[in-house]
């Protein structure tokens, strides 16, 4: 049994270096490929193993995700607000550096699982006895507060920063309320990559020679308290978003552009470890891997769960250096070829991706969004205000629920 779940768990991490590394390949698609024809595969395999493929894939999935974000403005959700941050560490040949500090950040966020794991579940237990109305008051009230200091934290053009917040955010409630398959790829694919991508084709952004070696220091005490206290939410609220928490978590403490994607790092896989113990603590499912976990054994019990995070913890070493290896392989490749026909290539895999996803109508959803995007660059504010595309649809969601 073992060597099945140490193959199972190696297939898994394959699977997710491959969902990581092409946009709009989500572990979703894999699972739910998985559950509709479970009835076959059950009859041949261990649903254990299954388990360990979907948890191994998951974690990996989150690890390696950050690199088309970072080196080609491709983001998914929760690592759009990878995409500034990173390209400009990687237009001064610290691109690597970027990508290892997202790594360094999952890693550690895993230990942080589990030390979080026995406190979580007294809270969960606690919190179950709260009436949902008074939580249901207490969100949009964080948010709106968050969004608030997002906005005027631009000081002389705070005015411009909330037009650009509601812009995207009336945006956000359109595309969210259409009726279109995987929205969140052309809304984040337009407003985080695609016009990052355009920008730097207008500019003709060339990328220094990388250098592997060179030291970024970090103070990480800041980044994994603000991630420690604001992640656990995922665990309650469905709503809230990895890249919502982030925004959260940046607001009580002051960033370096470094800081930010490693506790964005930890954010990401706390976001997915504490969807697989909200399903064992309250049933819960908060992502689309934790559904399907439920999907095939219901709620896990006790030494299922211990399966889980074993799991969980081998995937995100085994990760970690993936990631390394790939991003230096990744970077040869960069720095041989013109960025500016990689931008080209990079924009026709996204239209491609939100085409096959999306279909022809996410085209048009993707080109509104890219202009958006362009257009709230252009006003001089930070991008993390296009966040109101998710934020200001979460604070109506919890105030008309």
């Amino acid at each position: 049994m073992l060597i099945e779940i140490i193959l199972f768990l190696l297939l898994g991490i394959l699977f997710g270096v491959i969902t990581g590394l092409i946009p709009g390949i989500h572990i979703n698609m894999i699972g739910t490929l998985i559950v509709s024809s479970s009835l076959f595969i059950i009859a041949e395999i261990d649903v254990i193993y299954l388990i360990v493929f979907i948890v191994s894939m998951s974690i990996t999935h989150v690890f390696v995700d950050f690199i088309p974000s970072i080196f080609l403005g491709a983001p998914e959700s929760g690592t759009e607000l990878s995409v500034l941050p990173g390209h400009e560490m990687l237009k001064q040949g610290l691109g690597f550096q970027a990508v290892k500090l997202t790594a360094l950040g999952c890693l550690i966020g895993l230990f942080i699982f589990i030390l979080m794991t026995l406190p979580l579940s007294f809270i969960a237990k606690a919190f179950s006895e709260i009436s949902p109305g008074i939580i249901q008051k207490i969100i949009p009230l964080v948010l709106i507060l968050v969004s608030l200091n997002v906005i005027f934290s631009e000081r002389r053009k705070a005015w411009f920063a909330l037009f650009a917040f509601l812009l995207c955010g009336t945006l956000g409630l359109i595309v969210l309320n259409l009726d279109l398959k995987e929205p969140l790829v052309p809304l984040l694919t337009g407003l985080f990559g695609a016009s990052g991508v355009l920008l730097s084709i207008k500019s003709k952004t060339k990328i220094k020679k990388q250098n592997p070696k060179a030291e970024v220091k970090v103070k990480k005490l800041k980044p994994i308290l603000a991630s420690a206290v604001f992640s656990p939410l995922s665990l309650f609220f469905p709503a809230l978003s990895s890249g919502q928490i982030a925004v959260v978590g940046s607001r009580f403490f002051k960033s370096t552009r470094e800081e930010f994607l490693f506790m964005l790092g930890i954010v990401n896989v706390l976001t997915m470890a504490f969807s697989f113990l909200a399903l064992f603590l309250i049933s819960k499912t908060r992502t689309g891997s934790a559904a399907v976990i439920k999907d095939l054994i219901g709620v896990p019990e006790t030494n299922i769960f211990i399966l889980i995070v074993f799991v969980a913890i081998f995937s995100g070493l085994f990760s970690f250096f993936i990631v390394n290896f790939l991003s230096k392989k990744f970077l040869l490749i960069l720095e041989k070829t013109n960025y500016t026909k990689i931008s080209y290539a990079v924009l026709t895999i996204m239209a491609v991706v939100t085409f096959t996803v999306s279909g022809f109508f996410g085209l048009i959803v993707l080109a509104v969004c890219t202009a958006t995007g362009v257009y709230c660059i252009s006003l001089g504010v930070s991008r993390i205000n296009m966040m109101g595309c998710l934020l200001l649809p979460t604070i109506i969601f919890y105030i008309i629920l």
